[in-house]
């Protein structure tokens, strides 16, 4: 059988995530980086018993919202500020308090999407910014890392390492943990609806050609989720292909980096990225250029991932595949 899901928590088949453009308007500071662009950011909707109200942004993909009994306000919900994948290389006299103040987000993103155990980086090193969205979850009796991740669908490795604690910890009552990635229930009010019409009218889409498939065969087996993500399921060592051309900004192997396991990120025209997980191997490096259709790595099982696929995010665009 092959598997759902990637770094992102599998939602039922009749909820959809949605994904928005971030429009922020850069700063002086991320042009000390060595990729900024503007990408896509997921907008947490609610999953519940009610029949979906979608939309059409005027592109094959439906987007839509839906209802539920769970009501919690979206200022329980983190959205980096700027939500793009960049990479960063570490200068002396940096502290992560000083680069995740220089990116707006939260130093345990930095951490748990570099897989930093001592929790100190050193001059020259280089770091994926990977920003994350999550679920501030205030702690109640009784609560603990796995009844947290059960409740939101979510991973309790992936919590316990986002906030620095082990799965047997036992909770402070008041105390507020994140959940990286985690679904979320949000009432439907007219002012959600108006922003979902918003969002949709927002998403582009890439010209005619291009993108090509990025493997032969396979089967999908999750459609858009996360980050505008689709999974395909395929043999461990099956080739994946450069979705279009552009320059290698990632290309990690090794780690767990934030469930991604070893992964590349593409930076393609029209401020494009695509973001390939859970390979088993890596052809390229970073810095170089690719073409369209160029090997570039193989599927397989790495990081958070139950099974061998590709996990693939366009960002940028709507998701083709």
């Amino acid at each position: 059988m092959f598997a759902h899901a990637g770094v992102f928590s599998s939602i039922s088949d009749r909820i959809k995530a949605l994904v928005v453009q971030d429009n922020s308007s850069s700063t002086n500071e991320e042009s000390l980086t060595a990729q900024t662009m503007p990408v896509l950011k997921p907008v947490l909707l609610e999953e519940g018993d009610l029949k979906p109200i979608s939309y059409d942004a005027s592109t094959s993909d439906t987007l839509s919202v839906t209802t539920g009994s769970m009501r919690l306000s979206t200022e329980d919900i983190v959205f980096p500020v700027n939500d793009t994948i960049s990479v960063y290389e570490v200068k002396k006299g940096d502290t992560l308090a000083s680069i995740a103040k220089l990116f707006n987000i939260s130093k345990n993103t930095i951490l748990w999407a570099n897989d930093i155990k001592n929790n100190t980086v050193s001059a020259g090193d280089t770091l994926v910014i990977l920003p994350v969205s999550g679920i501030k979850h205030t702690v109640k009796k009784g609560d603990t890392i796995a009844s947290i991740a059960k409740k939101y669908k979510a991973d309790s490795d992936d919590i316990s390492k986002y906030n620095g604690i082990s799965r047997d910890t036992e909770l402070t009552i008041g105390d507020v943990v994140l959940v990286p990635e985690g679904e979320l229930s949000v009432a439907v009010t007219p002012s959600v609806i108006a922003k979902v019409k918003k969002i949709t009218q927002k998403l582009a889409t890439a010209p005619l050609g291009f993108f090509v498939r990025p493997l032969v065969g396979g089967i999908k087996t999750q459609g858009i989720h996360g980050h505008n993500a689709v999974d395909i399921a395929a043999k461990i060592g099956t080739p994946i292909v450069a979705t279009a051309s552009g320059r290698v900004i990632v290309a990690k192997m090794g780690g767990y980096n934030g469930g991604y396991g070893n992964m590349i990120v593409i930076a393609h025209e029209n401020n494009i990225q695509t973001l390939y997980a859970h390979l088993s191997q890596l052809y390229i490096t970073p810095g170089q250029t690719v073409t369209q259709g160029q090997v570039i790595g193989a599927v397989g099982t790495t990081g958070r991932s139950t099974g061998p696929h590709l996990h693939i995010e366009v960002r940028g665009a709507v998701n083709p595949f």
